[in-house]
């Protein structure tokens, strides 16, 4: 071992300040890094809103929660939207950004039937939605979606008061049979329905129209019939008002 002269530092060995040599920078494992937060963006948050109303329901959605969802505060929720009732309108415009726009084609009442089946199915999937359809609907999903059935009620002959009334006509029908479906198949007792159409047959005297009607009879009126009869009566009434003379 070889000594310093007296007054001159000794020389450090190369690779580490303590003296003790280390590998080559290649040869050593790279330390793990924390992974980096995703930015908070409008997209980000709208997804997560939709993911917690689908599993809490409109009740359940709140600022706090969504921003324990998305791991950040509250207060970085109001850069980018102003009250829980923003949330509310853009997670329902996304939910119709779900809804396929058809091609347009020689049959507008197919083009109709294609956009309102669509329209029930994006609903169904989200039982929350037809409770919120009742606000102001001004998102981009939603106005190019009725722009679109108002498009096809005019090629079949609608226009002024008939062509708002069979626009307010079809989506009351698929706002509410969507509703309905959702509130009966997904949080009423899978008995319930059963026990409410023997609770008319056994009262067959006092309604008996119900009775032979199979009225909530779902093994003989299925829902999926029951929508696609409603909407095709519907729009055929819609085509036989014409235009206004």
């Amino acid at each position: 071992m070889t000594t310093a002269e007296p007054g001159v530092p000794p020389m450090p060995t190369a690779g580490r300040r303590d003296g003790r040599a280390s590998s080559p920078v290649w040869l050593r494992a790279e330390s793990p890094r924390p992974a980096r937060r995703a930015p908070l963006t409008l997209g980000r948050i709208v997804d997560a809103a939709v993911t917690l109303l689908d599993e809490r329901g409109v009740e359940g959605l709140t600022m706090r929660g969504l921003a324990q969802q998305l791991d950040v505060t509250a207060t970085a929720l109001y850069w980018h939207v102003k009250t829980r009732d923003d949330v509310l309108d853009l997670a329902v415009d996304q939910i119709f950004g779900d809804v396929p726009i058809p091609d347009v084609s020689d049959d507008w009442l197919e083009d109709a039937r294609l956009l309102a089946r669509a329209w029930r199915a994006a609903m169904r999937r989200h039982p929350w939605a037809p409770n919120l359809v009742g606000r102001p609907m001004l998102g981009p999903n939603v106005l190019a979606r009725t722009e679109f059935l108002q498009s096809a009620l005019v090629r079949g002959g609608c226009h002024g008061l008939q062509l708002a009334v069979a626009t307010r006509m079809l989506a009351n029908y698929v706002i509410g049979a969507a509703l309905t479906e959702a509130t009966w198949h997904q949080s009423a007792d899978p008995h319930a329905r059963a026990a409410a159409r023997d609770h008319i047959a056994a009262r067959a005297d006092t309604y008996p129209t119900l009775d032979a009607s199979g009225h909530l009879d779902d093994t003989r009126w299925d829902d999926d019939l029951l929508f696609e009869e409603g909407l095709d009566g519907i729009l055929r009434a819609a085509a036989r008002t014409g235009p206004p003379e």
